[in-house]
């Protein structure tokens, strides 16, 4: 995709402006609690100007960078999936007298540096939750009308390893416009990729201009950057033949020696789905209400059936995941569960890493070690 034009600061915030006008809520990276955390912008002030990640195994900080660039860290604990995936999704209340299905999320969302990683999690839960015989109303609701302004990585975060998962850096698709970040001796710019009729229309209501030499490559020499700086891979090459065929290998059970099985993974992961249901009564029995929340397969209730639970075990219960996020998710939806996004391994309190443990089994495969 070549670039099509290319903005200031100013024609940045009045991008955002655009959006705004055009009816919708527009969210982006903002840092909160020490981390990236996507919330609610009204202007480029919001952004996070000139702080970096620093991300490995169990940590994640920021940290101030020079040139006030806005895009420079990579991911935080947060992604999209809060947004069209709801933590907690009310689906009916009941009184005596009626009962009352609340109604889906309306408002449209435009979402402003959303990474690669991030755009590949969203097609995934597209897949699970609008591409098969059900169709998910409330996470359609919410997916519906969503604009997407995507940012082009320039360097990889400590746990990326999207380059392996074939999910990044570099977006291909997904995306109304995509921006490359440059800050240089000719200024603070961003080089604009139109991936949509709709980005098209908003590009056409902000001031631009077209690339000149040396900005047309913005895209390819920041993926090719980030791609360089990556020092983590997964090798999927036969991955779910490898892990089935490994359901007994002793790495599960030396993992779990580790794992709290605290289900950060799943909570930070943008692809995971796993969901259960609560009913609240209020004191006087006259009002209750069901509601669909976040769940985890690391909880001894998600596997609970007829009177205890079927992984009972850590070991059961983190093989469970990690098969079903890169073997069965592919029978399932014809993909990966995983997008590279490093999350997992960074928010893990024993930093637990995804890539490591899939490359022990795969160095003492039963198959080629019977």
């Amino acid at each position: 995709m070549t670039p099509d034009a290319v903005i200031d600061l100013a024609g940045l915030d009045a991008l955002i402006g655009v959006l705004r006008d055009r009816g919708y809520v527009v969210v982006g990276p903002t840092v909160r609690s020490s981390s990236i955390v996507y919330g609610e912008l009204t202007g480029v002030g919001d952004l996070p100007a000139g702080w970096v990640d620093v991300q490995a195994g169990g940590t994640f900080r920021l940290e101030r960078a020079e040139g006030g660039a806005l895009f420079a860290h990579t991911v935080g604990h947060d992604s999209l999936k809060r947004f069209f995936f709801a933590p907690a999704v009310p689906v009916w209340r009941g009184r005596r007298d009626a009962l009352e299905r609340p109604q889906p999320e309306a408002r449209a969302h435009a979402f402003i540096g959303v990474r690669s990683c991030d755009l590949h999690a969203v097609a995934i839960q597209d897949r699970v939750f609008l591409g098969d015989l059900y169709v998910e109303t409330d996470y359609a609701s919410r997916r519906r009308d969503a604009f997407f302004v995507a940012v082009q990585c320039g360097r990889a975060g400590g746990t990326c390893f999207c380059a392996s998962m074939g999910t990044g850096p570099h977006a291909e698709g997904g995306f109304d416009l995509a921006l490359t970040e440059l800050a240089d001796e000719d200024g603070h710019r961003f080089v604009v990729e139109v991936g949509s009729e709709r980005g098209a229309g908003v590009l056409a209501a902000v001031v631009h201009r077209p690339p000149v030499t040396g900005e047309h490559d913005a895209p390819a020499v920041a993926a090719a950057r980030a791609t360089a700086q990556m020092g983590r891979s997964l090798d999927t090459t036969d991955i779910r033949d490898l892990l089935f065929a490994n359901a007994e290998h002793p790495r599960w059970n030396e993992v779990a020696d580790r794992c709290l099985s605290c289900g950060n993974c799943t909570l930070v992961c943008p692809t995971c789905f796993c969901s259960s249901v609560e009913d609240t009564t209020d004191l006087a029995g006259e009002e209750t209400e069901h509601t669909r929340v976040w769940d985890s397969c690391f909880t001894l209730g998600h596997s609970y059936m007829h009177g205890g639970s079927v992984r009972r075990s850590g070991t059961a219960r983190y093989r469970q995941w990690m098969t079903h996020k890169l073997a069965s998710w592919i029978d399932q939806f014809g993909t990966s569960g995983c997008v590279g996004c490093g999350r997992c391994i960074t928010w893990c309190p024993v930093a637990i890493d995804i890539t490591e443990e899939a490359a022990a089994i795969r160095a003492e495969d039963v198959r080629a070690h019977p």
